[in-house]
């Protein structure tokens, strides 16, 4: 593998709160607003998840505010592989993808024929996308070869659906790490990089996908292929989100403000990205169990 240069936390924890601090205000706040909700992919993902649970989660991202507010569709939904088909007979019909998690997720300790086959029966279902954990303990143990093996092979077993490969930044421990594993990731046949599972913290923070995005950069400059970046989890705040859109389009540019280039992956922002939009559409908020309730 090429070798990088070390990154230098302190710059980038700088750098990452340095987006903070951009003003947004009255038609722009509002687009982008809206901009957050067509890139969010609504997820569940719990043991006491049932075909109901499914549905409203498809019926919400299919229209998540009322008419009235002029709020897209989100992206896509994302459930584990035996819910696929019922989000599927859910999503007919609308702009929705449906993603679904596999390779042993969260853990990602399974062996290699298990984890490609969770990736073939949820494809099979009809997912036309796929989030993968990696292994990080190969990882972490230096074998850099292996882990870049069984992200090659899971692109095959996905065949036509996107692939969107997630690091668990949490687990990795340094910005090197981080950096390491986003281009061995692209190398390797991902389509999206992605911070992490949602159940372990820390999640996703500015500063780690700000070195993501700086990999994903100068992948672009070395290769001309755009890959996709999706934060996933602890962005619950619209403020926040609008953060990330500013850091997005300051270090790739406008080109990835889009849900084919970037997705958040946090269900629990939905409600107050619309409590937002309700308040610049209306001049007062709303209460959130309005907005959670679909």
């Amino acid at each position: 593998m090429t070798p990088f240069p070390t990154t230098d936390p302190v710059m980038v924890r700088e750098r990452a709160a340095s987006f903070t601090k951009r003003s947004i205000k009255n038609e722009a706040k509002i687009a982008g607003l809206k901009l957050v909700v067509s890139m969010m992919d609504l997820t569940t993902l719990e043991g006491s998840d049932t075909l109901g649970k499914v549905r409203h989660l498809c019926r919400k991202a299919a229209a998540p505010m009322p008419q009235r507010y002029g709020c897209p569709p989100c992206a896509a939904i994302c459930v584990y592989p035996n819910r696929v088909a019922d989000a599927i007979g859910e999503t007919a019909g609308t702009p929705l993808h449906v993603a679904s998690v596999a390779t042993g997720f969260p853990s990602g300790q399974y062996p290699l024929h298990l984890r490609l086959e969770d990736v073939r029966f949820a494809v099979g279902e009809g997912a036309d996308e796929i989030d993968m954990v990696i292994d990080r303990g190969a990882f972490l143990s230096g074998d850099f070869a292996r882990v870049a093996d069984e992200i090659a092979a899971v692109k095959e077993a996905c065949g036509d659906a996107h692939l969107k490969v997630i690091f668990e930044t949490g687990e990795l421990h340094t910005y090197d790490n981080v950096r390491i594993a986003s281009h061995l990731a692209m190398d390797s046949g991902a389509d999206f990089i992605k911070t992490s599972t949602g159940k372990v913290s820390p999640a996703a923070t500015m500063p780690v996908t700000l070195v993501m995005l700086e990999a994903i950069r100068d992948h672009h400059d070395a290769t001309g292929i755009r890959i996709g970046m999706k934060p996933a989890g602890g962005i619950r705040k619209a403020k926040e989100a609008l953060h990330y859109l500013v850091m997005v389009k300051e270090t790739l540019g406008d080109a990835w403000l889009t849900p084919d280039l970037f997705r958040f992956g946090a269900s629990s922002l939905l409600s107050d990205v619309e409590m937002q939009i309700a308040k610049m559409a209306e001049g007062r908020y709303q209460s959130a169990p309005y907005f959670s309730m679909g």
